[in-house]
């Protein structure tokens, strides 16, 4: 999709003073908070630091979120291109590093085959990544004392692609009715067995020892998006150990946690979660998205049976258990990025394979909001992140004050939004005017280049792909739809 067509929402850039975002919220029942005026520096809750039940403390209320990347080795280790991305997150000037990366904890369960893997062979790369964070911390700030780096850890599922950009070779854990058919699936494609699973679940815990090994203060069991541990939590028609009833659907991340606990004490956990789902979503007509008409849907993990209202009911029991886990670390998130991307990643501009925006793009970071504060109101002792502030672009920081001074989040994540403007979160905790144009316009090209096997980055605005080969073929691809 090019960022030619004309978008059937205003541009948030044409929304530039506090009025003017005001008076359009009002005009179409937007209810979304923000501060009219941002705080000094002295004063603003962005500086706040987060003591954490470890002993630790998070220097400030702002985390960069985790990413997949696809820009590795097909061994599963880091390249330049990759080493550049995590110093962004290091001189980001956020105190919270929510996992850094998705790292696959082995080949099969790989998202592209340039992700990265954690097993024997790439320990060293990841402790080389881990101090060039440090490093280049320590240059920008002068400390790394209050700096928590963790690494999400994750199998893809469903959406296992270790072997080419286009061909899945999926995990699933049952036969879903849209999805299997959407991605090339029959009805009785094989289902990951209960003994494939405990394989899995060793996985974890032997990728975990090795990121504490690596020095990572916490490792991130990822629970969102789709991916394996997300699926875990809609598997309501799977028989045996793990589906089923919540009990089994939850043992999955029981067994990992207990796992973790017991190889590798001291280390942090923590979960990037969807707390929401709905139906997937299709491209309609007229180009917007449409959900899938379904009478009853029950895989909608945190929605009610219909797939298209919340219902965070289990999302709660989630949570509880989380608790009693021991894991303080949540960060909320929701739907996916292959069936219904609007839910977790609002956007004017879809990516290639995606569809236009259903609803005004503010509605679902409003959405996103709302359940973080629902979320954060019923668990105070949790350190809640929230995301999905991209598509705010120069009104971030004016939500992001109202959220963080009102208690609906413990702090704010940046996602995409620091691959084009990387010291974002260090201007915000000094008072700094934002430099507009390396404000991220959600043109989605950093979704559309790995979708069609090209490198992630931000090509509209790094001059780093900007002026790459791969940026002809982006443009070539994005010419051709």
């Amino acid at each position: 999709m090019s960022e030619k067509y004309k978008p059937q929402f205003p541009r948030m850039a044409q929304l530039k003073t506090a009025a003017d975002l005001g008076n359009y919220l009002t005009k179409n029942d937007i209810g979304l908070p923000f501060d009219d005026v941002l705080l000094p520096a002295a004063e603003s809750p962005f500086n706040r630091p987060i003591p954490l039940k470890s002993g630790q403390t998070i220097g400030n209320s702002l985390c960069i979120l985790p990413m997949e990347g696809w820009d590795g080795t097909l061994d599963g280790r880091p390249t330049d291109f990759t080493r550049n991305r995590w110093k962004k997150f290091a001189i980001s000037g956020a105190k919270l590093l929510f996992g850094c990366e998705a790292v696959a904890v082995c080949h099969s369960g790989k998202a592209n085959p340039n992700q990265l893997v954690m097993n024997d062979e790439t320990f060293l790369d990841f402790v080389e990544l881990r101090q060039l964070v440090l490093n280049a911390h320590t240059e920008a700030f002068g400390k790394t004392d209050d700096l928590v780096i963790g690494l999400q850890l994750t199998h893809s599922g469903r959406f296992c692609k270790p072997r080419s950009h286009k061909a899945f070779e999926s995990k699933i854990l049952y036969s879903h009715p849209f999805l299997n058919s959407k991605f090339g699936m029959p009805a009785d494609y094989p289902l990951l067995t209960d003994e494939e699973i405990d394989q899995i679940i060793q996985q974890y815990i032997d990728a975990a020892v090795l990121a504490q090994k690596a020095g990572f203060d916490f490792v991130d069991v990822k629970h969102c998006h789709g991916y394996l541990g997300h699926e875990f939590l809609s598997a309501v028609s799977r028989e045996g150990r793990y589906g089923g009833s919540f009990e089994n659907r939850t043992r999955y991340l029981r067994n990992i946690v207990a796992g973790i606990r017991e190889a590798a004490p001291g280390l942090g956990i923590g979960i990037r979660l969807s707390a929401f789902d709905l139906l997937p979503f299709k491209k309609g007509p007229a180009g917007a998205g449409i959900p899938e008409s379904a009478e009853e849907y029950p895989f909608a993990f945190g929605g009610k049976s219909n797939g298209l209202e919340l219902d965070l009911t289990e999302t709660k029991a989630l949570l509880t258990l989380a608790e009693s886990l021991g894991i303080q670390l949540v960060c909320i998130t929701g739907g996916s990025p292959y069936y219904n991307p609007h839910l977790m990643r609002p956007a004017l501009f879809p990516p290639s394979d995606g569809y236009l925006p259903p609803e005004d793009p503010l509605l679902g970071v409003k959405r996103q909001i709302d359940v973080t504060n629902e979320l954060k109101q019923a668990f105070p002792e949790l350190v809640i992140i929230g995301s999905g502030y991209s598509y705010l672009q120069e009104w971030l920081p004016n939500v992001a004050q109202y959220v963080l001074r009102n208690g609906m989040a413990d702090s704010i994540g940046f996602g995409r939004m620091v691959l084009s403007y990387p010291t974002m979160p260090a201007d915000m905790l000094e008072g700094r005017p934002l430099v507009r144009n390396h404000i991220c316009r959600t043109f989605s090209d950093c979704t559309t280049a790995p979708r069609n096997g090209l490198i992630s980055g931000c090509y509209p605005l790094d001059p780093l792909y900007k002026k790459s080969p791969e940026a002809e073929e982006l443009k070539a691809i994005k010419e051709s739809l």
